[in-house]
């Protein structure tokens, strides 16, 4: 017993070996010296939400962190996330994207990327709820009564679609899943397209975008039924969920989230965790972006990677079903 205890303790004192102290000192060395030099957000194309969204949060993070923040569009598709996938883990490279990060390659053969491991999560920034509308002159005033309506009439209703698993497209897929009804997506250049189809009669239903949504409820040209969020909306909040109202458990949102490439240091990520959620928690910044129709949220390494997860396993699924590929 003697001698296993005196062995025990060798072990314990033990010094670590030389790639030990390396590994160890180069990562305390990294968080501490972060950021030592401008970082960059990579982003989508000029002017559209990607590109706004990252513009403020960078705004706000050089007046935090030492260092200038800055935006470089790369583009669409798989560009902006192959460029990260490939940049030094250090920090000083990352991504701002939609959903459709994680979600293009369940429409997509050969990925040239992972979207969880050849990415480090560092938080979901913001949520976009759509408002399900529909035009008053139909029967139809709560989620219930459209299902019901649907339900009558298999094959004949349509519901407006954007891009091929865009947020309009994937909520009209989940209700159909979920409720067990038979409408037809008919596909639109863009939202406007599909509003002024909305407003003539020639579609019965479109998930809008709160913001492009709002005016017409206002007017009251148009019908909001719900909203897609799994808990009300700040932006629309006199209105109940498609959940609590006729179809439990019914959640699709447009995200924002940012990511580092893998590897990067677990300092690193929880400093721009850090940073980017108290920008998100700016009193100023919360206005600007539900002046625009974004919900900042501002969550965990952990819970963003949950939630990655989440959604490609359960959007996987409605993908499968109703055949849907990239366009």
């Amino acid at each position: 017993m003697v001698r296993f205890i005196t062995l025990l303790v060798g072990l314990v004192m033990m010094p670590l070996t030389g790639a030990q102290v390396y590994g160890q000192a180069a990562s305390k060395g990294a968080a501490q010296d972060y950021p030592n030099r401008p970082i960059r957000i990579v982003a989508a194309g000029l002017g559209g939400a990607t590109d706004i969204s990252a513009r403020q949060i960078a705004r706000g993070m050089t007046a935090n962190i030492g260092q200038q923040v800055i935006v470089e569009n790369r583009g669409s598709g798989y560009a902006p996330g192959s460029l990260v996938a490939k940049a030094t883990p250090d920090g000083h490279t990352i991504l701002l994207t939609t959903g459709i990060f994680w979600l293009m390659p369940l429409m997509q053969d050969n990925s040239p990327y992972d979207p969880v491991k050849d990415f480090s999560a560092l938080t979901l920034a913001l949520s976009f709820p759509s408002v399900l509308l529909v035009n008053p002159s139909t029967p139809v005033k709560s989620v219930k009564d459209l299902i019901s309506w649907a339900k009558s009439k298999p094959g004949a209703l349509n519901y407006g679609s954007t891009a091929s698993g865009g947020s309009a497209h994937l909520a009209g897929e989940l209700l159909k899943s979920m409720a067990g009804i038979d409408i037809v997506r008919i596909p639109y250049k863009g939202g406007g397209d599909a509003i002024v189809d909305l407003l003539a009669g020639q579609i019965q239903l479109y998930f809008a975008t709160a913001l492009s949504g709002t005016p017409f409820i206002k007017s009251g040209r148009l019908r909001a039924l719900a909203v897609t969020s799994a808990k009300p909306s700040v932006l629309l909040p006199d209105l109940p969920t498609v959940s609590a109202s006729g179809l439990p458990g019914y959640e699709t949102v447009s995200m924002i989230g940012l990511f580092a490439p893998a590897k990067t240091p677990v300092p690193i990520v929880n400093r721009l965790n850090k940073e980017i959620v108290r920008v998100l928690n700016e009193p100023d910044v919360k206005e600007k972006f539900l002046v625009s129709g974004a919900e900042p949220v501002g969550s965990s390494p952990q819970v963003f990677t949950t939630t990655i997860m989440s959604e490609m396993t359960r959007m996987g699924k409605i993908f499968k079903d109703a055949g849907i590929r990239a366009e």
